[in-house]
């Protein structure tokens, strides 16, 4: 899929903007935080209903909702906006402030440049046979008939694969582990954080706060083990660690501990949750549309013609691809993001005050019947050319667009087809008593628990 931009219209004059309207349903102190609390992807996906853009009430704060796929393109796009808000500012704790994830502006742009080499297009085959090899030992591991808990056995391909592709690492199962015992805490915390801005409340020694502070502690220490342990060894690889600790800031001096610690996490840990998120999204399709998984079989047969699928075979695999574009269109491991007004400005005709948060959901966006015909079923065939040409433009975004372009979206499409092809060439999969497939809602989206049984082909 490719991003055009946006040409900016002339704004309206001030005279002629609006003041959105605000939705119903708020109580007392919590505004709307109680509705994103108990039901928000119903919540945000019924916004529309009442406009292009909402204003919504979080505790205090007056919050925008912008509904359109239009409007969020043009709120990515448009330089009125930064990286900032309720979402951002709950993920302070874990990205700090020092990483591309939460920069802006010329410290966002040199970060970029740092980072940007390990995804280029053309860097990508040489990670291949390293994603190659976990996909394979994935379902390698799995035996016939035993249960595969899907949440911990998709964090560690995940972590494994970034680890030993982006920082050269040995980062074996035990640190997979932690990473998501440790992330499935923090971004639940961190999700309340932001739909329930409570502020002192969340530094009392309550017994969640206390389980909340020790993950987001261990995750911490684990990426200053990573740093530590490359230090020491004296090694200098060609990847991305060694780029940041090579890195110059603006004035020439190498860049800061701080910044270094909080480059890593950016690529180790919400990386992680997203793709492990959207590897568990594609186990749960594979056991529910038997006939798609069949059809990834028949197509890596097809183009394999018997042997194990290899990096080189995913821009074949033109069904495979779209069963995960499918996936990541229904179930957005991102489902919500936020932005600030820099300025007074208008969107949409409406007018948007300087410090406003603005909030959208790619949720809602991907699942519009107004974009989608059929919008709720799993259809992959709805991104062959002749069919994708019809979906709005920004109606399916899942790396987002602009300059906060997702930089490692390459990366992560070939490793989501490749496991996805290896899996389903191996097994068929049936879920188990005790499985609970349901949608698990904090910063990502995940299913609760998703228990799996194999079955040989």
């Amino acid at each position: 899929m490719t991003v055009e931009s946006v040409k900016p219209e002339a704004p309206a004059p001030a005279s002629e903007l609006r003041v959105p309207p605000l939705a119903g349903g708020r109580v007392p102190v919590l505004g709307h935080g109680l509705k994103l609390v108990r039901d928000p992807l119903a919540f945000m996906s019924g916004l529309r209903e009442h406009g292009d853009v909402v204003r919504l009430k979080l505790g205090p704060k007056t919050v925008y909702a912008v509904t359109t796929p239009a409007l969020t393109g043009a709120l990515a796009l448009s330089p009125d906006y930064k990286i900032d808000g309720p979402l951002w500012e709950s993920l302070e704790g874990l990205l700090g402030k020092e990483g591309v994830a939460t920069a802006n502006g010329p410290r966002h742009r040199r970060q970029r440049r740092t980072i940007q080499p390990a995804f280029r297009l053309d860097a990508i085959p040489a990670y291949g046979p390293i994603m190659e090899e976990e996909a394979h030992a994935l379902a390698e591991r799995w035996k016939p008939g035993e249960t595969i808990e899907c949440t911990s056995e998709s964090f560690r391909v995940a972590v494994r694969i970034a680890a030993r592709c982006l920082l050269r690492g040995e980062y074996m199962d035990e640190r997979a582990e932690r990473l998501c015992v440790a992330l499935a805490t923090v971004f639940r915390g961190m999700y309340r954080r932001m739909v329930v801005p409570l502020g002192p409340l969340y530094r009392l020694p309550l017994p969640a706060n206390r389980e909340f502070n020790r993950a987001l502690a261990d995750l911490h220490l684990l990426v200053d083990e990573i740093v530590a342990e490359r230090r020491a060894s004296g090694q200098k690889p060609d990847d991305l660690l060694t780029a940041l600790l090579e890195a110059e800031d603006e004035n020439g001096d190498p860049i800061g501990e701080q910044e270094i610690h909080d480059q890593v996490v950016a690529i180790l840990t919400p990386g992680s949750e997203t793709v492990a998120s959207t590897i568990m999204w594609l186990l749960q399709v594979l056991a529910e549309h038997p006939e798609h998984a069949d059809r990834v079989r028949d197509e890596v047969e097809s183009v394999t013609g018997g042997r194990p699928v290899a990096f080189e075979d995913v821009r074949k695999l033109t069904h495979t691809n779209n069963v995960v574009v499918e996936a990541m269109r229904l179930r957005p491991a991102v489902w919500i993001l936020t932005r600030r007004a820099v300025t007074d400005t208008e969107l949409g005709g409406y007018r948007i005050p300087a410090g406003a948060d603005i909030v959208y959901s790619p949720y809602a966006i991907q699942r519009d019947a107004r974009s989608y015909a059929d919008n709720l079923e799993f259809d992959p065939d709805r991104w062959l050319p002749e069919r994708a040409k019809d979906v709005p433009k920004y109606a399916m975004s899942p790396f987002s667009v602009g300059n906060r372009k997702c930089p490692s979206d390459h990366f992560s499409m070939a490793q989501l087809s490749l496991i996805t092809a290896a899996v389903a060439t191996a097994y068929r999969f049936e879920q188990v008593p005790g499985s609970d497939d349901t949608t698990r809602v904090g910063i990502t989206l995940r299913p609760h628990e998703l228990l799996l049984r194999p079955v040989r082909r």
